[in-house]
């Protein structure tokens, strides 16, 4: 074996985000085709079976990227040695919750994992947060794993970022047929992966033109926003439960750019520990803002950027939630 295999953690493997995520991890679409990958699947006790079953079928795609499959319901079992995590076990928000009845059914989950991430993960682990509230999670998870640096645990916007993407091109379209998705470069999200989200283009591009310009201000405060944002409702209410397939796929996306680099001038987004530095963002808490990945399993904060004073409002609102949230779960991040 030309590469010593990758041990890859996936919790709440055996949901509907797990089941999208796992056959394409282990096809190697996020480390690569030449990348040998064990994994490492936690679930809760009662699931225990039905996992059973996704194994089996993993088994049966004989994929010659996946050494070895290892499920258990003890977090320590499942994070011993764990080069990366893909945190998406956790109670699934539904129709008429609201992000405090999350917060309250899921920060425990997060205090568990932590804790054995700093006991037992390898030295080099990084976790992507993918189970909401996500940014409160990670940040939860983080504080509980002291040992481990703050820049390994992440929290995934990268859906809100593909929303943002795929909504732009739609628009694009009705004047110019031949618009890609590769076309659009430089989106941003900002803050919380909430209602509160700010989706900003001000610095995007769609080819050579300036996305604000190629689509409208009015339509991007009227329609683009709040359809970015509101989104993940929109699909509750059209099928009856979370976003499985795009959520798999935006985990997919992000982990292979932080582990493998973004593509050259692009940027994507990625909710990180603020340490108060950047662009006015509240220190202590995971908040979303446009990186680069060099291709080494770290990212950099795009520096610079002129922010306009609607979008700077639309920050500071967004980072007055993600406080309040920090505030609910104090007791949470003693870790």
């Amino acid at each position: 074996m030309a590469n010593k295999p990758l041990v890859v953690t996936v919790t709440g493997a055996a949901g509907q985000i797990g089941y999208s995520l796992l056959f394409r991890i282990a096809n190697g679409d996020v480390f690569g085709p030449k990348q040998p990958i064990i994994l490492k699947l936690l679930e809760i006790t009662p699931a225990m079976k039905a996992l059973e079953g996704t194994l089996m079928e993993l088994e049966d795609c004989a994929f010659p990227l996946l050494y070895d499959m290892i499920p258990t319901d003890d977090p320590k079992v499942a994070f011993d040695g764990a080069n990366w995590a893909f945190l998406v076990g956790a109670f699934p928000r539904k129709a008429g919750m609201e992000r405090a009845d999350l917060i309250d059914r899921n920060g425990p989950i997060f205090v568990e994992q932590g804790k054995a991430i700093n006991q037992v993960a390898a030295d080099d682990f990084r976790a992507l947060i993918v189970g909401n509230p996500a940014n409160t999670n990670a940040l939860i998870c983080a504080m509980n794993a002291p040992d481990v640096p703050r820049d390994r645990f992440a929290a995934m916007t990268r859906l809100d970022h593909n929303r943002a993407i795929a909504q732009l091109v739609k628009k694009a379209r009705e004047k110019d047929p031949d618009v890609t998705v590769a076309d659009v470069k430089r989106v941003i999200i900002w803050g919380n992966h909430s209602s509160t989200m700010v989706p900003d283009i001000y610095h995007a591009r769609i080819g050579r033109k300036k996305a604000i310009n190629a689509v409208g201000k009015r339509w991007y405060k009227k329609h683009f926003i709040p359809t970015v944002a509101t989104r993940g409702g929109a699909i509750i209410k059209a099928r009856g439960a979370s976003s499985a397939a795009s959520a798999a796929n935006a985990a997919i996306n992000a982990v292979r750019d932080w582990a493998l680099g973004t593509p050259k001038g692009d940027w994507v987004s990625l909710a990180v520990y603020s340490d108060g530095s950047h662009y006015g963002i509240p220190e202590g808490v995971m908040y979303s803002v446009p990186v680069t990945h060099p291709g080494d399993g770290t990212w950099q904060i795009v520096e610079g950027l002129e922010i306009n004073d609607e979008i700077k409002e639309k920050m500071r609102i967004t980072g007055e939630e993600l406080l309040r949230e920090r505030a609910v779960v104090e007791h949470l991040l003693k870790g």
